[in-house]
Parts: C-alpha cells; sequence; structure tokens
C-alpha cells in the first residue's frame, strides 16, 4: 500500500468512523478501487489501526466526560458514573464474545468482498431510516438497552454494517435520548478497540512487514478526520438528520452490489 493510498483510507476512516455509513465497508471500498491486493490478515491490521486512531481522537473529544467517569469510579459508590461504565461492560460482552470465536472468520471478510458491503449498507440504510422517524426523549441507555446494543455493535462487526449507525439507531429505536444515544454509541466502542490491540499486540498478531510509513500516515489522517466527523455527527443525530446518511448507504450499497456482478 502506498503512501498516497493509505492518506485516502485514512481520511475515509476517520471520516465514516463516526458518520453513519459503516467505516469498515468503506475501507473495503476503497481498498478495492485503489487496486490493494493484501491478504486478509494484512488487510484486517490496516482496518484495527484505522480505527485505533478513530478511538483515539473519540478519547479526545470526551476527554471531560472519561474524567469524570473515572473520578466517579475511584469515589467506590454506587453513583452515575459507577452505573455508566458497568453498561459500557455490558455493551462490550457480545462483540468481545464474536471477536474471540470468530477472529479468523471475520479476518477472511475483510479482503474486498463488494457484495458483501453492498448489502450491508442496504441493511444500514433501513436501520437509519426507522431511527430518523423515531420520536426524540429524555431517556437514558438502561442496563438492559446496554446489552441489546451491544449485539447491534457485535453485528455491526461485518463490513458494511456502521457501528455508529447501528448502534445509535438500536438505542434510539429503543425509545433513548437521541444525543444520549449518541455518546454512548462513542464511548462504548473504546475499550473494546484498545482491548482488541492489547490483545494482538501480546499475541504478536500484529507483526507488519509491509509499509510502516502508509501506516503512520494513514492513523494521522484517520485521527485528524475522526475529530472533525465525531463532532459533526454529535449535531446531527441530536437535528435528526440520519435520513440522508439512509440514502447515501442505499445509493452506494446498490452500486457496489451491481458492480460485484458485473
Amino acid at each position: 500500500m502506498s503512501i498516497i493510498d493509505a492518506l485516502v483510507l485514512g481520511i475515509i476512516q476517520g471520516l465514516t468512523e463516526f458518520l453513519p455509513v459503516s467505516s469498515s465497508g468503506h475501507l473495503e471500498l476503497g481498498k478495492a478501487i485503489l487496486g490493494d491486493n493484501s491478504i486478509p490478515e494484512e488487510s484486517m491490521l490496516f482496518t484495527v489501526v484505522m480505527h485505533f486512531a478513530t478511538a483515539l481522537s473519540t478519547i479526545v473529544i470526551f476527554r471531560k466526560d472519561i474524567y469524570q467517569i473515572f473520578k466517579g469510579l475511584f469515589q467506590f459508590k454506587w453513583n452515575e458514573e459507577t452505573q455508566f461504565a458497568l453498561k459500557i461492560i455490558i455493551s462490550m460482552i457480545p462483540a468481545a464474545v464474536i471477536g474471540v470465536l470468530f477472529e479468523k472468520q471475520l479476518e477472511s471478510l475483510f479482503g474486498g468482498s463488494i457484495a458483501l458491503v453492498g448489502g450491508m449498507l442496504i441493511i444500514t440504510a433501513v436501520l437509519l431510516w426507522l431511527a430518523d422517524k423515531a420520536k426524540n426523549t429524555l431517556k437514558p441507555v438502561s442496563t438492559s438497552n446496554a446489552f441489546v446494543i451491544g449485539i447491534a455493535q457485535a453485528i455491526a462487526m461485518l463490513p458494511g454494517i456502521s457501528r455508529s449507525g447501528a448502534t445509535i439507531s438500536t438505542s434510539v429505536l429503543l425509545g433513548n435520548d437521541k444525543t444520549k444515544a449518541a455518546r454512548f454509541s462513542f464511548l462504548m466502542v473504546v475499550p473494546l478497540i484498545l482491548g482488541k490491540i492489547a490483545k494482538d499486540i501480546l499475541s504478536g498478531d500484529l507483526s507488519h512487514t509491509g509499509n510502516t510509513s502508509a501506516l503512520i500516515v494513514g492513523f494521522i489522517a484517520a485521527f485528524i478526520a475522526g475529530l472533525l466527523a465525531c463532532t459533526w455527527m454529535i449535531k446531527l443525530v441530536r437535528n435528526s438528520k440520519l435520513t440522508y446518511f439512509a440514502i447515501y448507504c442505499l445509493i452506494v450499497g446498490i452500486i457496489a452490489l451491481s458492480v460485484s456482478y458485473i
């Protein structure tokens, strides 16, 4: 992978991680368009590194929230911060289980399967359209909601299913406040990604013999684009603008399916 390719894919990752259009799906489409011929494991490595960059941008954007959560946790009381942390842990369970049991199967999907991405983008479009039609409330995410949202996050491990789109849509359809749904969606993925990175480092799965400079450039591009997209996305969810992304996902999904069968 060249540095220019990595720059383009990093920007795509940074923007689409927070915008509900599937970052993994767009990365796969981008790789296909750029002619990336990486084997699934190498392709997955680049995807993981890009996700780590956007996880870091999430930490920067929500640094005050994260600080308050840790501050509340170290009070060792059953306070609001402790309850929120528990919900985050519960939401991680489905994706963690799927990631451990089906890691190799998931890696094999990240090899430019345009038809799969197209089909999943259409599903994402339907979810976004349904969520945008839901009435907004002031209801916070409950413990039971957290597990259901976690299942949505696990399903979003498929390329083409937007993680933010699936989790925010699921949360809103459960009757939760849209702004609170977006905040929970962005914070719930941070420990999961960091845990994945730690696991891969300890197991040696992140050994890399390719273009290290390309990885660094992609990481920086994804981080900067993620900062911008995260801030923008919070405003979009609050103002019920998800239908536009539903239309976008539907169009790209149909095009991807059409191209895959030509």
